[in-house]
């Protein structure tokens, strides 16, 4: 309580110094405590106000093995925050004549296609950034997700044809990581410039983030720089960093709290550097910020919005019934990060953690963000950390029950034999899924993504389990097959056994046949 108290005093004094001093003094005790209830290592957090940073600071440590503290300086992969920097760049060669945002995408890809013909023809470069492709949560993105698979962007173009839509075109939001690295290709081949050289040279210097590189093979200086974390059966573990180098369009950027504050100020500013040179016409970054798609406001929203959705970039909302807020959130393997603005209030807010834990984020912003609203104090802390431990439970739990069936289908004599099941399964835009038989256990391995391999476990007669052999994915698969008038495979679907299962692992989208 004392803590609320003392940021809505801070609110209604209007003193940024004050604020600064009070901070320095109750953020802290709310940062180490949201470490310790949701498990996360290390969290930076910083604050801008009226053009001032109020806060800037790391708490925690960025790696479990070197135990180096965080601090405002340490880079974090800001993943799909990455995406602001994108439209922004698409925005510089609107401007500069090159692009229009209705222009048909075939228009600088010719070889572009959709699994319909006519979306094909009328799909633009802003339906590309608005995620209204049709196409389901996360399609495609096994294309990139995790590292180590092989696929390019010219792959990505080819295959995107193969994804089936979930829903008309321009009718639904649906997240879409693969239509904004085809947008970074669409940059690149109007500027002349690779995305990462576009990004760095074109926004990141002249805006002065000095630190911030525009993916992570770029940071040459590691000295002060996060490991990814993550939990795996039940424990926090550190994990490498996971990013395919050809998503870097859609979530490569590396950055920290000083140089985000300093990406924040600049938009506050209306895309003016502070030596005072415009880098995108008025008309440009009010569009940026415009509703392109629309989503619902839950019926108890937390913040009294009247309307939500998605603009060039950025989810856009409204808080306490009539304060904007421009905002995205950003998720890697082991890292999430969130990245808020109202501008109204000239106030911006940036948490970056090395733990792939929202409830982390959500906590320390909204705390934050409510006493410059002049909520009392709502104890995000305590609403959200009872949310995650039912969560983790729930999950955990549910498991639990189907390794324990897993464990008794094994003495199951009316298992298909293994001739039955072994052998190479397509499907047309992620490629062969090898399953072979050896030492008397199955093995499923994805040919062109190399670090998916792992056991497959009987469930039942007709379904097993893939359980990956890099636990800190939490992306073990139910594999459902279908048999043909013999008992022989003919092919395979997938679907998660538990919901936490990143929605990046889109194996629900498989469509395999037994070749």
């Amino acid at each position: 309580m004392k803590f609320q108290k003392a940021l809505i005093l801070t609110f209604l004094f209007v003193s940024t110094s004050f604020f600064a001093q009070i901070d320095e003094l109750v953020l802290d005790d709310l940062v180490k405590n949201t470490l310790h209830t949701f498990d996360v290592p290390g969290i930076s957090v910083g604050i801008l106000k009226d053009g001032k940073i109020v806060y800037a600071k790391g708490h925690g440590v960025r790696s479990l093995t070197n135990k180096k503290n965080m601090n405002e300086n340490t880079l974090v992969g800001v993943a799909s925050n990455s995406k602001g920097f994108t439209c922004f760049a698409l925005a510089m060669m609107v401007d500069a004549g090159k692009l229009n945002w209705d222009d048909k995408v075939r228009k600088h890809i010719p070889e572009f296609q959709l699994a319909d013909a006519w979306v094909t023809e009328e799909f633009t470069v802003r339906d590309l950034v608005t995620h209204r492709s049709g196409m389901s949560l996360g399609a495609g993105d096994l294309m990139f997700f995790p590292e180590g698979n092989d696929f390019t962007t010219k792959d990505i173009i080819n295959n995107v044809k193969h994804l089936k839509p979930e829903s008309s075109f321009r009718s639904k939001f649906a997240y879409n990581n693969n239509m904004f690295i085809i947008a970074g290709e669409v940059l690149k081949r109007v500027s002349g410039l690779s995305w990462e050289e576009f990004i760095e040279t074109k926004i990141m210097k002249p805006v002065g983030m000095i630190n911030s590189k525009a993916s992570y093979n770029r940071v040459t200086n590691r000295t002060n720089i996060i490991d990814a974390h993550t939990r795996a059966d039940g424990k926090v573990i550190q994990i490498p960093h996971d990013w395919s180098e050809t998503a870097n369009p859609a979530g490569g950027i590396m950055s920290n709290v000083k140089d985000m504050l300093t990406w924040a100020n600049f938009l506050m500013n209306d895309a003016v550097t502070k030596n005072g040179k415009r880098l995108l016409s008025e008309n440009q970054f009010h569009e940026l910020w415009q509703l392109q798609t629309p989503l619902k406001v839950r019926k108890n929203d937390s913040y009294n919005s009247n309307f939500k959705g998605y603009g060039l970039g950025w989810f856009l909302t409204d808080v306490k019934g009539g304060y904007k807020q421009v905002y995205h959130t950003g998720g890697l393997i082991g890292t999430v990060t969130q990245f808020t603005m109202i501008p109204d209030l000239d106030l911006a807010i940036v948490v970056l953690t090395n733990q792939m834990n929202g409830n982390a984020f959500n906590t320390i912003t909204n705390t934050i963000k409510d006493s410059y609203l002049g909520y009392k104090n709502r104890n995000w802390l305590q609403k959200l950390g009872a949310n995650n431990a039912k969560y983790l439970k729930y999950n955990d739990n549910l498991k639990a029950k189907i390794f324990n069936k897993v464990a008794l289908a094994k003495n199951n004599k009316s298992l298909p034999k293994p001739n039955q099941i072994v052998g190479t399964y397509n499907d047309k835009w992620f490629g062969n899924i090898i399953i072979s038989y050896d030492d008397n256990k199955y093995t499923i391995k994805c040919e062109r993504s190399s670090t998916l391999i792992g056991e497959l476990l009987p469930y039942n007669q007709t379904t097993y389990v893939a359980k990956w052999n890099n636990r800190s994915y939490d992306a073990d698969v139910f594999v459902q097959f279908t048999f043909d008038e013999k008992g022989i495979t003919t092919g395979a679907t997938m679907k998660y056994i538990a919901p936490i299962t990143d929605f990046s692992f889109d194996f629900h989208d498989l469509n395999l046949k037994k070749q």
